[in-house]
This record gives structure tokens, C-alpha cells and sequence, in this order.
């Protein structure tokens, strides 16, 4: 990412949908962002593609799973999320395929959105540090349905329930990518977007990261894009133009 090239983001837009892998991607360095477009009035949802529920060592995934759904639902509505949407694909061995496609696919015919958000689906995070495999998946298929919502003859039965094919999705952002070129000043919300980080409790205690603290974490990722933005924060996107 050269970040002495970081442009501003395009925020003309009224209606965003997040497609993520678990509860906590966007947590994990873009809800800032999302605090300061909601408190701007645009509306936007949250789907999950899975539950998190494999992501805590101690506890099972029947009883992380809710205990991970309702950690990000409260974290969701610390910036202003209201609508959160769980898929249900098991985590930790998500496949790119056509069920995903579908799901996605689905969803973006329901909420009919101008930006569908998603995460890093790169090989690596910025730093060089090894992207994971339900982040590659679930990004891949993100991009790729929302070309499918667009097309009436794919996932033509989904047409059947009511749905229209929805080709208003000019864009998908793509937060934490290495290849970033845009940014957005996030110092206003920043705040909020350490309490929506600190709200995932029980899936960072069971990290066993000692002394992790979520307002140190997120502000050197933050402090570092408004250097090179000309703000004291701001969270980067890779800008996919569909």
C-alpha cells in the first residue's frame, strides 16, 4: 500500500451492506468508519457469514456461538448498526463455491445497497502478516455476488420469493487490504470504534493476549493512516469498481 497516495473516499452514498466471515472482522480496525457513516444517517446492515463459534479454544462452538452472536450485535449498535444477519456457514472451513455465492448473492437482493463492505481477502494483511482462509473465501464470493445479484438468470429462484436482481452496487470497499489506495477520517468515531472492539469481551479474553488493549491496538493502525491522510485518524479501503 503506498500510503502517500491515499485519496478520499468517494462517501456519496446512502445505503451500505457489510458481508464479513466472523464477528470482530470489522471490529478489528473499520467500525470507526462505519460510527462516522451512520452517525451521517446512511443506513447499513451487517451480515455475518458465520458465527465465530470455532474461534474460542476453551469453549465449544455450541456454546461460543451464542455468546458470539450477541457480542457483536451489542458491538454492531455502538456505531449505529441496528440490522445484524447471521448466515450460519460453519467457521473455520468456509469454501468458496457456489452456496456462498448464493447466500451473499441473496442478501445483497434483499437490502439492495450502493457499497457492500467486506474484509481483506488478499494473501496477506498490510504488514506481511498471513491473511486466513475464511477471510479469502467469504471475500472472493463477496465480489463476485454482487455481480450475481446484478444478473437475473443467476440464481434465478431466488427471483421466485419476491426478490428483484439488484445492479445498483457501484462499488465494494475492502477494509484492511494491502492494496489501499482510500481513506476516511475516522477521528471523530474513533472512540467508538475502540467500545465496538472492546464489546467482543469473551472472544478476546479467550485469545490469551495479555495486557491487549483495543484503543493501543486500533490507534497505531489509525494514527499511522492519518499521517499519511492529514488527519490524526483514518481507516483505509481498497476501492473495487464493479
Amino acid at each position: 500500500m503506498d500510503t502517500d497516495a491515499l485519496a478520499p473516499l468517494d462517501e456519496d452514498f446512502s445505503t451500505a451492506l457489510v458481508v464479513v466471515a466472523h464477528p470482530d472482522d470489522m471490529e478489528f480496525g473499520g467500525a470507526a468508519a462505519i460510527a462516522r457513516w451512520t452517525g451521517q444517517g446512511r443506513r447499513i446492515a451487517y451480515v455475518m457469514v458465520t458465527s465465530g463459534e470455532a474461534g474460542i479454544d476453551g469453549t465449544s462452538p455450541e456454546e461460543a456461538r451464542p455468546v458470539r452472536e450477541a457480542e457483536q450485535v451489542d458491538s454492531a449498535r455502538l456505531v449505529g448498526v441496528e440490522e445484524v444477519e447471521f448466515l450460519g456457514f460453519p467457521d473455520g472451513v468456509v469454501e468458496y463455491g457456489l452456496p456462498l455465492r448464493a447466500a451473499i448473492a441473496h442478501a445483497i437482493r434483499r437490502h439492495r445497497p450502493e457499497v457492500v463492505i467486506t474484509l481483506n481477502f488478499r494473501e496477506e494483511f498490510p504488514g506481511g502478516v498471513l491473511n486466513q482462509a475464511d477471510h479469502v473465501a467469504v471475500g472472493r464470493a463477496v465480489v463476485d455476488a454482487v455481480r450475481d445479484a446484478a444478473n437475473r438468470w443467476v440464481f434465478a429462484d431466488q427471483l421466485d420469493d419476491g426478490l428483484e436482481r439488484w445492479d445498483g452496487v457501484r462499488e465494494v470497499w475492502v477494509a484492511a487490504s494491502p492494496r489501499a489506495e482510500h481513506a476516511v477520517d475516522v477521528t471523530d468515531t474513533f472512540d467508538d470504534g475502540v467500545a465496538s472492539l472492546r464489546a467482543h469481551a469473551a472472544y478476546i479474553a479467550g485469545l490469551g493476549w495479555e495486557d491487549f488493549d483495543a484503543g493501543e491496538f486500533l490507534g497505531r493502525i489509525t494514527r499511522d493512516n492519518g499521517e499519511a491522510f492529514g488527519t490524526e485518524h483514518a481507516t483505509t479501503f481498497e476501492v473495487l469498481r464493479m
